[in-house]
């Protein structure tokens, strides 16, 4: 299990806005981008499915940089929403 000087990448997910996001370290981007992924689409079948009324959802991926965490961004300056992993990589 990492510890938290371990970790430099996590996502950070709040299913409800305005609410608590939680956290979750991950290794890269891409796996980032999937469970990000997930997420969404997970909010979306629960909606779809009248599990819950409506949502308002946000997320993202911070990297921990000089002390803090900050929103990522690839190397054009894209966030992980705009940012093309591609499967190959």
């Amino acid at each position: 299990m990492k510890t938290k000087s371990d970790v430099k990448l996590r996502i950070w997910h709040i299913p409800q806005v305005p609410g608590k996001a939680f956290n979750v370290a991950v290794n890269t981007p891409r796996e980032a981008k999937k469970i990000l992924d997930v997420l969404a689409d997970y909010d979306a079948f629960q909606f779809e499915n009248k599990i819950k009324p409506d949502y308002s959802n946000a997320a993202g991926l911070e990297v921990f940089e000089n002390g803090e965490w900050c929103e990522w961004e690839d190397a054009e300056g894209n966030n992980i929403d705009d940012t093309n992993l591609e499967e190959s990589k």
